[in-house]
């Protein structure tokens, strides 16, 4: 087992991880909602949202890792496979065949802020046990879902 930096190691690393892992398992889910979205964009708007959308998807993928990674310095385990994101995940899937462009971008604004409570939650948890760097990192993750959630929400006005 990786030794943790976290003072309280027992409890903050298994609370501080299954938040990390349930908001990795959502950004999975955010990730490929999006991307699905941006395959399937169409009309008048299409180049427009496309674009922002791939934007938005690759911002989203990037920071996977990192919070991963950020599980496994803390001394726990992470994900191991589509089933572990399926269980683990709050982000609702769309499987729908024809989506508005208007809809789907309602439903990633709401998805973002949805993400956005996520990292407050884990920031919360991260607070409670002094974890300064994983609160730093979520930090900036809150500050880009919150600009994703502004650039769709103006979007659809």
């Amino acid at each position: 087992m990786t030794p943790s930096p976290i003072d309280d190691a027992g409890l903050a690393v298994t609370e501080i991880a299954d938040h990390l892992n349930r908001l990795l398992a959502d950004v999975f889910a955010l990730y490929l909602k999006t991307k699905n979205f941006h395959w399937h964009m169409s009309g008048p708007h299409f180049r427009d949202y496309h674009l922002m959308l791939d934007e938005q998807a690759s911002q989203i993928f990037a920071i996977t890792d990192d919070v991963a990674e950020r599980v496994r310095k803390l001394g726990g385990t992470t994900l191991r496979s589509i089933g572990a994101i399926a269980r683990l995940q709050r982000v609702r899937d769309n499987d729908a065949e024809d989506v508005s462009p208007k809809a789907m971008l309602r439903e990633l604004h709401a998805d973002n802020l949805q993400l956005v409570e996520a990292m407050l939650d884990a920031h919360a948890i991260c607070d409670d046990h002094a974890d300064v760097a994983t609160a730093s990192l979520l930090e900036n993750w809150i500050d880009e879902a919150q600009r994703r959630a502004w650039f769709l929400a103006e979007s659809v006005r």
